[in-house]
């Protein structure tokens, strides 16, 4: 169990890294901030460009025969859209240099950053801070360790690890939370290591990555808003346990330059048109039936910050149920509140009512990503029981994902890989029940709310 958990560590602080080349004095933080995501790795790779390149060896079939066809650009192309990982959209020829979330270690291959899941695509645009609902992390990582066997190079953290706990069980979605409770485990309150200790009983599930440009609204992080928001708590996927005290301390700074990039950020606009008559009618709606939660928008903008028991908001209770009180209270405690200076709030008793500013991107919804499209939020009902993406597109009527829907999993599905593309609500972690607050309005007033949300 410690070797998973040790490599749990080394997972989940690849996520950031400190600065590399000094910033030019003139340089915002929130340039610099950038700058950090994007130029330094503290872990040895994860896989080289060698084996990248060979990874659709490991495809089924058709998938496989038409990565041989292809040419190298081509298939290197196929290769970052099977695994949903997002092309640098700055470089020239994206095929030669490593994707969006990862760095290049010189000579010797690639490391994950925050930016794997915090930089994703919608409607064929790549926008850092979005969400990435495209990633296939577990399948990435068994590929990486198949390749890596048949090309007898040694196996990385990331390899271990995925053998013996689930990185993700669908697309689009990772076990994140867990890996922050594991890292917790081994430190006091003052961020010493001690590695006799064992983490508690994990309860696995999948969390659907918020949109980064909404930090910049709320003063707690995460759908319980537990958590203080500032640069030590940003700080916590780094604490694996070759990164001792003084490390940490020295590292702040660029955390907060960060933090400083993530408040920076805005959502985009919705890329369709909109009807202004409809959304003007939503927009009263909304102000009538949704703001005492989620807030109101434009010149007279306020968010509440509010949180909405579990009773009433309905929603799948797993997420609240999984952070253990311990884990809450080593926060409160320790040095990443500022030994609780920062408020930690220690016993939360729903979810946060996130705000919806650039809602109409980041499908799916739910802090689980189990629904779909905000037509199906809207719609509590017609949610469906499974679900998979049908292609790439993006369902300008609805809001969200172009589907297919199902009952139950299709019985032709019957590998992991292949589930992890199923997303099936009737497993633990993955229910799309609660938020029935829209069943109050009409057929008509549903259609007009969700016009003025593509305005947000």
């Amino acid at each position: 169990m410690l070797r998973v958990t040790l490599t749990i560590a080394c997972l989940v602080a690849a996520c950031c890294g400190p600065t590399g080349l000094a910033a030019d004095a003139m340089e915002s933080a929130a340039a610099r901030g950038f700058r950090i995501l994007r130029t330094r790795a503290y872990l040895p790779p994860d896989f080289d460009q060698a084996v990248f390149d060979q990874l659709w060896t490991n495809w089924p079939a058709p998938d496989r025969q038409a990565a041989r066809d292809a040419d190298l650009a081509t298939r290197r192309h196929l290769t970052l859209d099977h695994y949903g990982l997002m092309p640098d959209p700055d470089a020239k020829d994206p095929t030669t240099v490593p994707a969006l979330g990862h760095v290049s270690v010189a000579g010797n291959g690639w490391v994950m950053n925050c930016l794997t899941c915090h930089a994703g695509k919608v409607d064929g645009r790549v926008i850092p801070g979005l969400p990435n609902t495209h990633l296939d992390l577990q399948t990435l990582i068994e590929d990486v360790r198949r390749t890596k066997l048949r090309l007898f190079k040694a196996p990385a953290h990331l390899d271990l690890v995925s053998a013996t706990l689930p990185l993700s069980t669908n697309r689009g979605t990772t076990n994140s939370v867990v890996f922050g409770i594991v890292l917790g485990t081994y430190r006091d309150k003052h961020m010493t290591v001690h590695l006799d200790r064992r983490p508690p009983r994990l309860i696995h599930h999948d969390m659907d990555a918020p949109p980064l440009w909404n930090v910049r609204h709320k003063s707690a992080l995460y759908c319980d808003a537990f958590a203080p928001k500032n640069p030590r708590v940003l700080m916590q996927f780094m604490l694996l346990p070759t990164n001792g005290p003084e490390k940490l301390k020295s590292w702040e700074p660029a955390f907060r330059d960060i933090l400083a990039w993530i408040e920076s950020l805005r959502p985009p606009k919705y890329t369709g048109t909109i009807d202004e008559t409809l959304a003007r009618s939503g927009r009263a709606l909304f102000r009538q039936h949704c703001s005492s939660c989620h807030g109101t928008y434009g010149t007279t903008r306020q968010y509440p910050q509010r949180i909405v028991p579990l009773e009433i908001i309905g929603t799948d209770p797993t997420r609240l149920n999984a952070l253990t009180a311990e884990h809450r209270q080593w926060m409160k405690a320790g040095w990443l509140s500022r030994y609780g200076k920062d408020p930690v709030v220690l016993e939360p008793q729903g979810y946060l009512a996130p705000p919806l500013d650039g809602i109409w991107a980041t499908a799916p919804y739910f802090h689980n990503g189990s629904t779909p499209t905000l037509w199906h939020v809207l719609h509590p009902g017609q949610r469906p029981v499974v679900w998979t993406r049908k292609n790439d597109s993006f369902d300008h009527k609805r809001i969200g994902f172009v589907t297919k829907e199902f009952d139950t999993v299709p019985v032709s599905v019957t590998t992991a890989r292949q589930r992890r593309r199923y997303f099936d609500t009737t497993k633990q972690g993955k229910s799309a029940a609660g938020h029935l607050f829209p069943d109050k309005l009409s057929e008509t007033e549903k259609q007009a709310v969700l016009e003025f949300l593509k305005t947000l």
